[in-house]
């Protein structure tokens, strides 16, 4: 293992209050935008069909947790604890709000993008404290023989205050963002790709910043990182690809679920780490958060080049 990963795992990154405050808006703000795209229709839609919508949201929820734990196996000798602690919390967020745009671009199903997020937004309030306790859990017992440093610690996070920090800042913004679009169509149809295209420029300012306060750092471990996440990010896209093929879905199909599972809402992770009521300030998180920041970089990059890709690819299906 790199002497310099081990040197970023006790980090704690220059991120200030105000900054908690601006990043939990803008997540929120972010999310209100997701839901004026989300009608009440698309649940209707998902209980008349329901094969796809349930294979997304395995893929998301239970394939990408598992087969990041084995990416964490197989680099083991590479990363340090709060590395893959940083890519379990990511792998355990829904999808993020640029992904029906891609699928869009990517030749995808628009209509199964758009109910996935839905599904995937309102699932993570439970999915994501539960997945990231529940595979935190699995790789902080199982995997402890490996920690010859002395850096592992047990995983003592409070389930409630990871629920009650998802339920604001997903939950809320989400009901009211489908209201709205259910109230006011009309100025919803108006607004709706305007606040998307400020949210995802907002995000990334925000991600930017926090790379901007923490200047000698990024400079110091991007190169480690940018490999982990490159990997980490490729198994999420090719993993959705792969098990949506479980049931001969249509080409796609498949590419929907791949970018469904391949894009992450990184913004919620760093929200949740910036959070002392969960991740206490005594507690070293460097790792873990720059895995969630580039994430928030990378996958916009990684996600547009895939489905450049695929646009200039007619699906079979």
């Amino acid at each position: 293992m790199h002497e310099s990963l081990l040197q970023l795992d006790k980090i704690r990154l220059n991120f200030s209050t105000e900054g908690l405050l601006v990043l939990n808006l803008t997540l929120a703000f972010i999310m209100f935008g997701v839901a004026l795209g989300i009608k009440f229709e698309h649940f209707k839609e998902l209980w008349n069909n329901k094969r796809y919508p349930i294979l997304g949201f395995i893929s998301q929820f239970f394939v990408l947790p598992a087969v990041t734990v084995l990416v964490i196996i197989l680099l083991n000798r590479f990363i340090t604890p709060t590395i893959a602690l940083g890519m379990i919390l990511v792998a355990s967020c829904p999808g993020g709000n640029i992904s029906n745009f891609i699928s869009a671009l990517a030749k995808g199903n628009a209509a199964l993008s758009v109910t996935l997020t839905a599904i995937a937004t309102i699932s993570a309030i439970v999915m994501t404290p539960f997945n990231f306790l529940f595979w935190g859990g699995v790789y902080t017992r199982f995997l402890s023989r490996f920690d010859t440093e002395g850096l592992l610690r047990p995983l003592e996070i409070s389930p409630y205050h990871v629920f009650q920090t998802v339920f604001i800042l997903l939950g809320i913004p989400l009901i009211l963002g489908m209201l709205f679009n259910h109230y006011f169509p009309k100025a919803t149809e108006k607004i709706n790709k305007p606040i998307k295209i400020l949210s995802i420029l907002c995000f990334t300012a925000i991600v930017l910043l926090a790379f901007k306060k923490n200047y000698d750092y990024f400079l110091l471990y991007i190169k480690y990182i940018f490999f982990i996440v490159l990997v980490h990010n490729a198994v999420g896209f090719t993993s959705g690809y792969l098990f949506s093929g479980i049931i001969k879905s249509t080409e796609t199909i498949r590419r929907t679920i791949a970018i469904e599972t391949g894009i992450q809402n990184s913004g919620l992770a760093l929200v949740l780490l910036f959070n002392p009521k969960i991740f206490p300030t005594d507690m070293a998180i460097g790792g873990m958060a720059f895995i969630a920041a580039w994430w928030g970089i990378w996958h916009i990059l990684a996600g547009l080049s895939l489905a450049g890709f695929w646009s200039w690819r007619r699906p079979r299906g």
